[in-house]
Parts: C-alpha cells; sequence; structure tokens
C-alpha cells in the first residue's frame, strides 16, 4: 500500500537528531517553557522573517488567541472561508464573535470577491486560510482591509514555508497563526502551534495571555489561559525545520510530475498562480464520484484522502448562522475533491505507480 502520510519513515531519516533533541529536553527537564521553546521560537521567526513567534498549545488556540488580541468588537462578524476545517471558525464563535462564511475562487482560496460583497458594518476582520499550502491572495486581501479598515488574520496552518513574492506567508496580515499538528509539513509528535506578528505590542499582550496573563511568576497583570508549547514539541520541531525546505522543494517535484502527467479526462487538476512558492501539503483533485475514485485507488494499493468532506455552512454545527450559501463553489463542489498522496515518503516508482493508476482510472 503506497501510504498517504509516513511519518514513522520520515523520523527513521531523522532519527539520530530528533533522539538526541528529547534526551536533551529529559535531561534538562525542561518540559514547560525554557530554551528549547526559545530556541525554536527564534529559528522559526528567522526562518519566516518575522519578528515575533510564540508557540502555543494548537493551531486551533493559535487563532482563538489571535482573534482575543485584537479585541474585535463583541458580536462584530469575522469572514471565514466556506471550505476548510472547522478549527478556523470555531475561534471565532469562542471569542464571541459572529462567523461569516465566503466563498472561494477557482484555487479553492477565500475569494476576494466574496468577501466584498459580504462585508457589512458590522464586519470587524477577515480570515485568509491558505488551503492546501497554496497561499490566498493577500494583496486583495489587504487592499480590502484597508478600504473598510478591517483586520487580517492569515491562518498557515496548512501552508509553512509558502511564499508570495518571496515572502513568506505570515507577513501579510495583523497576526498569523500556524499548527504542528504531526501530519502538517512542519509537525510535531502531538499537539503545537504558534501565533507570529511583527507588532510587538500585540505580540507582548499574547505571550502574556497565553501564560494566565503574566510576565513574571505569580504577578498578573490580567486573567488569560494556558495555552505553551512544550520543551519535547519544540526541540523536535526545530530538528524538523532544518529540513522543511528539502521537503517543500519534493513535494514540489511530484506536484509538478503529476501536473504534467495526469492526462485523465475525468480529474481536475488543481490550479496554483504563478507568483508564489506553493508548501503542498495536499494535491486535490476534482473528480465526478468520489466514493468510487476512492475504492479504485485503494483496490490498487494507493491511499487517498478527503479535505474536507463538507463544506462548513452545511454543517449541523453552522445551521443556527442562517447563511444561505447554496450558491457558494465551496458547498457545491466539496462532494467531489480528493486528494492524493504527496510528500518527501514517496519513492519515484511509488510516483509513477500513482500517476498511472489515476490515468486509468475510467469512472
Amino acid at each position: 500500500m503506497i501510504k498517504f502520510l509516513d511519518l514513522k519513515k520520515q523520523y527513521l531519516e531523522i532519527k539520530k537528531e530528533i533522539d538526541k533533541a528529547i534526551f536533551n529536553v529529559i535531561e534538562e527537564s525542561a518540559f514547560v517553557g525554557g530554551k528549547f521553546v526559545k530556541n525554536f521560537e527564534e529559528d522559526f521567526g528567522e526562518y519566516l522573517g518575522i519578528r515575533n513567534v510564540i508557540g502555543v498549545g494548537n493551531g486551533t488556540d493559535a487563532i482563538e488567541v489571535a482573534l482575543w488580541a485584537l479585541d474585535l468588537p463583541k458580536n462584530s462578524e469575522v469572514l471565514v472561508p466556506a471550505n476548510t476545517f472547522i478549527a478556523t471558525a470555531e475561534a471565532v464563535s469562542r471569542n464571541g464573535l459572529k462567523v461569516k462564511f465566503v466563498d472561494c475562487n477557482k484555487y479553492y482560496q477565500i475569494n476576494p470577491e466574496s468577501i466584498e460583497e459580504n462585508i457589512t458594518p458590522n464586519t470587524s476582520a477577515i480570515i485568509a486560510v491558505h488551503l492546501y499550502g497554496h497561499p490566498a491572495n493577500m494583496k486583495k486581501i489587504g487592499a480590502i482591509a484597508k478600504k473598510y479598515n478591517l483586520k487580517v488574520i492569515e491562518d498557515c496552518a496548512q501552508a509553512h514555508g509558502a511564499e508570495i513574492e518571496n515572502v513568506k506567508v505570515g507577513n501579510f496580515s495583523d497576526v498569523a497563526t500556524f499548527s504542528f499538528y504531526p501530519g502538517k509539513n512542519l509537525g510535531a509528535y502531538g499537539d503545537g502551534g504558534a501565533v507570529v506578528t511583527n507588532d510587538d505590542v500585540l505580540a507582548k499582550k499574547i505571550r502574556m495571555y497565553v501564560n494566565h496573563g503574566r510576565d513574571t511568576k505569580y504577578v498578573h497583570a490580567f486573567e488569560g489561559r494556558n495555552s505553551r508549547l512544550d520543551g519535547i514539541q519544540a526541540a523536535i520541531l526545530s530538528v524538523k525545520l532544518k529540513y522543511l525546505d528539502k521537503w517543500i522543494e519534493r513535494r514540489n517535484y511530484i506536484a509538478k510530475e503529476y501536473l504534467k502527467k495526469i492526462k485523465n479526462p475525468l480529474i481536475e487538476l488543481p490550479k496554483v498562480v504563478n507568483n508564489i512558492r506553493h508548501a503542498w501539503h495536499l494535491f486535490v483533485i476534482k473528480v465526478e464520484n468520489r466514493e468510487k475514485f476512492i475504492e479504485y485507488m485503494k483496490k490498487n494499493g494507493i491511499q487517498t484522502g478527503i479535505h474536507y468532506p463538507i463544506a462548513l455552512p452545511k454543517l449541523k454545527a453552522y445551521k443556527y448562522l442562517n447563511q444561505d450559501c447554496s450558491n457558494f463553489k465551496a458547498c457545491r463542489e466539496d462532494r467531489f475533491l480528493v486528494s492524493l498522496p504527496i510528500g518527501e515518503h514517496l519513492k519515484e516508482e511509488e510516483i509513477n505507480k500513482i500517476i498511472k493508476v489515476v490515468n486509468s482510472y475510467k469512472g
């Protein structure tokens, strides 16, 4: 079976470094806070070209904390893409804000036209998710935000290392967030996340908030919360960060092979804009009968994935919004999307087999 994701294989290739990193944390008992977290925050900040990186417990916390830090008016609307993981929308509701969904464009990124169509006097912010590793159109989104005086949050959970005109994502907003869930391009061995910003005042506020509202032990300036990246995860991430660009290059090579060699008319391949570096967290195709295609791939020894089977506005969880999104591309096409295996774990013969099997699918 060709695996969709193979974290064990990735671990075995860097086992000595990972094992040593974990041992060092245990040896120094630096489990919460400490130098390993500080080192990773500094390394990741340097990689992104962003001054402030604050490690947190997970990617969902990161979005929730980012929204809290912006101090948006209660019950104001935050524009959220209709096709993404529910964490993006959950974080809005958890802050006492109102979710309002907007549609995607042909790249399956948040659509600037739909953003502008859905802005009301009650809109306070836009969350741009760089879905699948393809950056959203931050130039247009930034212009819209400026026009209507809105805050912008980048959800970079799937886009570590992605770039727009040679600038890493995370640099195009008031504040940005990352997830280090194990399956991400830069993944920990458990939960982890980060909030990043070039706003030093905002960064200090966030760092205090995720550490119980304090910057000194027992001296609490306000009520905060507990959401911290632990030392072991930070040490693991520091090791893996050194390999991230190499892994992204491999993902881009595989994507180019797919785009060049998959010729099946029943398969619609992803579209990519020219001025970006795609992180290719996912390679998502469109196929009419998804279940039949998945079964065909499985019979031929290839795992596939679905991201995401139901557009957020169609979920029971958001029925209360009473927002009619039936005309959204995201809501019409969610049942056709399938993810092919992509990642540094794939051998050349496996890439060729995937291409051959996809091309032989007859529906």
